[in-house]
């Protein structure tokens, strides 16, 4: 009896040392702790006066202008701002991770294991540039995004939609002239093969392909509903796809609890796919009166770019050219109208298949002073882009708050030198002005001594 008595004395000791642990296993997270900061966080118009921000593991735990005291423990960092602005990593809602930095010819005969290298590459590149994460729109990512979640690659958080999905000629399409016509039989296009871009027709095959990139782990669907200006042969009057097949589509990805985005510029094309229950339009540029309306009526993002004809613009020649410039031609409407109806406009880059482009990513949204405020537009690539990527519901491969500078966000930050606010032009230059890069509380650069 008295062994058993021992032995349980022994096994309450035990316990009561290993509470304490337990209570404290808080405090075991490493920390880092940013002081004398001006914070932009994400919503407002204005820096912050002077504070402080602790991050604890991968949450931002505290917000004060008062001293934050933390322990001196060998894996707290403490990072003096010196006045330096703090603000939220950036979002690029439109990003294609396989697809920006190699040429189309490269995409559609080379190697997969070297796309993959290369995509690597320029996914480190992504994050340097403050580019905590991306809508992936398109493209064979899941591979990527899985190596940067575990830790095996550098890069941005990434939402993929994995291959977009189009008609037979669409925007999708890429087969060369002599694959087509095309046998019942025949084996899958290169496209189709590396999960780039997928060809379906009818209501049933739209709705097995949105069902097979769900299974591959895509967050939200992209299908192509009308012409583009990189693809040869459609044109940008084009619509593609009935009001039906866009509802197989949004059908299938609402019973997985998230939603479908299409390419569109033209009114046609934006209209039927609204109507049909698409929440979210890509691109839009040549859209009308009416159709900006409709999207107001029904609660339709418009996810839209800053394509002008300026030194950030993709080179074309020949027909891509001339759909290039009437795309460009309806831009400058196209947020106009996106202002007057008071739609939701979520920002992105929609670079493809120029390697030298993307190092102009932040550059380009600083183009945005075009129809904004500077606090408008780094607003709308932090907060505004971050409540995009939350439409894709239980899809979310990354709980938690982003887009913001506050108290239970996740820690994805920038420590700028500078005041973006007051010269937006300092995000066209990371390398020099982002002196801390830091996502899911990990700090992946920091030149401050």
């Amino acid at each position: 009896m008295r062994f058993l008595q021992g032995m349980q004395l022994q096994l309450l000791l035990a316990i009561g040392c290993l509470a304490p642990a337990a209570l404290h296993a808080q405090d075991l997270k490493p920390t880092v702790l940013f002081e004398n900061v001006r914070i932009f966080d994400g919503k407002s118009d204005t820096l912050s006066a002077p504070s402080n921000v602790l991050v604890r593991g991968n949450v931002i735990e505290r917000v004060a202008t008062s001293p934050i005291p933390v322990d001196r423990r060998a894996d707290t960092q403490i990072i003096q701002g010196g006045g330096r602005t703090l603000m939220p990593g950036l979002i690029d809602a439109h990003w294609h991770a396989m697809m920006a930095a190699v040429p189309l010819p490269v995409l559609l005969t080379s190697d997969i294991g070297y796309i993959n290298l290369a995509a690597g590459k320029e996914a480190r590149n992504t994050l340097m540039r403050g580019f905590t994460s991306v809508r992936d729109l398109s493209g064979p990512a899941f591979g990527l995004k899985r190596a940067i979640d575990e830790g095996l690659v550098d890069g941005p958080r990434i939402w993929p939609s994995g291959a977009m999905i189009s008609q037979t000629g669409g925007h999708g399409d890429f087969r060369m002239p002599y694959e087509v016509p095309a046998a019942r039989n025949a084996a899958l296009s290169r496209g189709e093969a590396i999960n780039g871009g997928v060809i379906a027709d009818g209501e049933d095959e739209v709705r097995k392909r949105v069902r097979e990139q769900l299974m591959l782990g895509a967050t939200q669907i992209k299908l192509a509903a009308g012409g583009g200006v990189s693809s040869h042969y459609d044109p940008i009057d084009v619509a593609q796809y009935s009001e039906g097949e866009f509802r197989a589509a949004v059908e299938a990805a609402e019973n997985w609890g998230t939603y479908v985005a299409v390419h569109a510029y033209t009114p046609r094309a934006i209209q039927a796919a609204v109507r049909a229950g698409v929440k979210v339009i890509e691109h839009g540029q040549l859209m009308d009166e009416p159709t900006a309306r409709l999207m107001a009526e029904r609660g339709v993002w418009l996810s839209l770019q800053a394509f002008i004809d300026n030194e950030f613009s993709n080179p074309k020649t020949g027909e891509s050219r001339a759909k290039q410039l009437e795309v460009y031609a309806g831009t400058d409407n196209a947020y106009e109208l996106a202002k007057k109806y008071g739609l939701k406009v979520a920002w992105g880059t929609d670079i493809l298949f120029e390697p030298r482009m993307p190092a102009h990513q932040g550059a380009m949204l600083a183009t945005m002073t075009r129809w904004y405020k500077p606090s408008e537009v780094l607003k709308m690539a932090t907060s505004t882009n971050a409540e995009l990527l939350a439409l894709s519901g239980p899809r979310n491969p990354y709980p938690g708050k982003l887009g913001v500078v506050e108290e239970g966000a996740l820690a994805d930050l920038l420590l700028v030198e500078g005041d973006p606010i007051a010269d937006v032009k300092l995000i066209a230059n990371p390398e020099k002005n982002f002196v801390a890069i830091m996502k899911n509380g990990r700090l992946f650069k920091n030149v401050l001594p």
